[in-house]
C-alpha cells in the first residue's frame, strides 16, 4: 500500500466523518417538538409524523442512492445529498410553521438530502479498510451520533435567542457549507485495491461469500433476518429519541434538564458506534448483536419507571444511545460480510429500508400511544419485546450462515 493511498484514506475519513455530523442533526428532532407545540398548535402525533416522514424518506432514498453512488462513485451523491439537506431546513424556515410547509421541507426535502449523502462514507470506507471493517464503519457513523450531540446544544440555544423558524434558517446554511465541504474528498479506492498484507476473514461460522448483486441478495433468508432485527431494534431508538425531551417533561423534569438528556443520548449514540464495530471485531457481529439486542431490551422495560430522576433519565439516555448506536456500525459490516462489497450500496440501502419502516412506526406509535393513554409506557413495552425477539433472531441468522459455509 503507498503512503499516498495510505494517507488518502484517511483524508476519506474525515470527508465523511464531517458529512455524517451535519446528517445527523436528525437526532435533535426532539428539540424541535415542544416548541413546534407552543408555537403553532402542533399536536404531539404531528410533530412524529414530521419526524417519521424524514426517517422514512430518508431510508427510501437511500435505495436510489445506493445505485447510484455504485455507478458513479460517492463524491457526486454525497455532495447533491448535503444541498438538498440544507436547502430544505432553510425552505422551513419561511413555512411559518404549517404543519405541511415543515413536512414538506425538513420531512421531504432534507430526509431525500440525508438519503443521498448517509450511504456514501459508509459505501466507501468499507472499500478503503477491509483490514477493519467494524471499526472504520462505526468511526464513520459516528459522525452521525456525534453531530445530534453538537446540534442539540445549538438548537436549543438558537430557538432561545432567535425562535424556532430562524434556527431552522441557521442550521441549513451551516449543512449547506460544512457538509459540502466534506463531500469533496469522499471517493472510492481503485478497482480491487487493498492494503499490504491483507488477507480476508471469514464471516461468522461461515465462508467467505461472493459479491451477491441486490437480487441474488433478497433471495437468502439471512436478508430477511437482517432486515427484521435492524428494524426490531431501531423502532426502540426512535421511539425515545423522538419523544425523549417530552418525556422527561411529562415526568416533572425541567425543559433543560430533559433537553440535557437529548445531548447525552445523541453523545453516547456516537460513542456506540464506535464501540460496537470494535467489539464485533473481536468477539464477531453475532456475539455482538445477541449483547446489543439484550441490554436494549432490559432498558425499555425500565425506562418508563426511571424517567422522574434527572440523573436516571441522563443514565439510560446513554444506556439507550449506546445501544442504539450499534445498529449502524453491526448492520452495514454485516450486509459486507454476508454479501460482498461490490454492491454495498444498493445492498445496504435494502437492508436500510428497516430503518425506514421503524422510523414510521417508533416515534408515530409513541406519540400515538401518548395522546391516548397519557404516558409512555405502553409504547416502550412494546419496544422491549421487539428487542428480545431480535435477540432470539441472532440464533437463526447464524444457522443460516453455517448451514452455507
Amino acid at each position: 500500500m503507498s503512503d499516498k493511498k495510505q494517507i488518502h484514506r484517511w483524508l476519506v475519513v474525515a470527508g465523511s466523518i464531517i458529512v455524517q455530523l451535519c446528517m445527523g442533526a436528525i437526532y435533535t428532532w426532539s428539540i424541535f417538538v415542544d416548541p413546534l407545540k407552543e408555537q403553532f398548535e402542533f399536536s404531539t402525533l404531528q410533530t412524529q409524523i414530521v419526524f417519521s416522514f424524514e426517517l422514512a424518506t430518508f431510508s427510501l432514498v437511500m435505495i436510489f442512492a445506493g445505485k447510484w453512488q455504485d455507478k458513479a462513485g460517492p463524491r457526486i451523491v454525497a455532495f447533491t445529498g448535503s444541498i438538498l439537506l440544507g436547502t430544505g431546513y432553510i425552505l422551513a424556515s419561511f413555512s411559518h410553521g404549517s404543519f405541511i410547509g415543515i413536512l414538506c421541507t425538513i420531512g421531504l426535502i432534507s430526509g431525500a438530502g440525508i438519503g443521498l449523502a448517509y450511504v456514501c462514507p459508509i459505501a466507501a470506507l468499507i472499500k478503503w479498510f477491509p483490514d477493519m471493517r467494524g471499526l472504520i464503519t462505526g468511526i464513520a457513523v459516528a459522525g452521525f451520533g456525534g453531530g445530534a450531540w453538537i446540534f442539540a446544544h445549538i438548537a436549543n440555544h438558537m430557538i432561545d435567542s432567535c425562535g424556532t423558524l430562524e434556527t431552522f434558517k441557521l442550521l441549513g446554511i451551516i449543512f449547506l457549507v460544512v457538509s459540502v465541504l466534506g463531500s469533496l474528498v469522499i471517493t472510492n479506492p481503485p478497482r480491487r485495491w487493498v492494503p499490504s498484507g491483507f488477507h480476508a476473514k471469514q464471516p461468522d461460522g461461515g465462508s467467505a461469500v461472493p459479491s451477491l448483486n441486490w437480487h441474488e441478495m433478497i433471495r437468502t433468508p439471512r436478508f430477511y433476518f437482517l432486515w427484521s432485527m435492524f428494524s426490531f431494534s431501531a423502532l426502540a431508538g426512535l421511539m425515545v429519541i423522538g419523544n425523549l425531551k417530552s418525556f422527561g417533561i411529562h415526568n416533572g423534569l425541567s425543559s433543560a434538564a430533559a433537553g440535557s438528556a437529548v445531548g447525552v443520548l445523541a453523545l453516547f449514540n456516537g460513542l456506540g458506534r464506535i464501540k460496537w464495530g470494535w467489539i464485533s471485531d473481536k468477539l464477531g457481529r453475532s456475539h455482538a448483536l445477541l449483547l446489543m439486542f439484550a441490554l436494549q431490551s432490559v432498558m425499555m422495560f425500565i425506562l418508563p419507571h426511571i424517567g422522574k430522576s434527572t440523573l436516571l433519565l441522563a443514565v439510560s439516555s446513554a444506556w439507550v444511545g449506546f445501544n442504539f448506536g450499534g445498529n449502524f456500525a453491526l448492520f452495514p459490516s454485516l450486509t459486507a460480510d454476508y454479501f460482498g462489497t461490490r454492491f454495498i450500496g444498493i445492498n445496504y440501502g435494502l437492508v436500510y429500508t428497516a430503518y425506514g419502516v421503524a422510523g414510521i412506526a417508533g416515534p408515530i406509535s409513541a406519540g400515538e400511544i401518548f395522546d391516548l393513554t397519557g404516558s409512555y409506557t405502553f409504547a416502550f413495552m412494546i419496544a422491549g419485546c421487539l428487542c428480545a425477539v431480535a435477540a432470539v433472531t441472532v440464533y437463526f441468522t447464524h444457522r443460516t450462515v453455517k448451514k452455507t459455509a
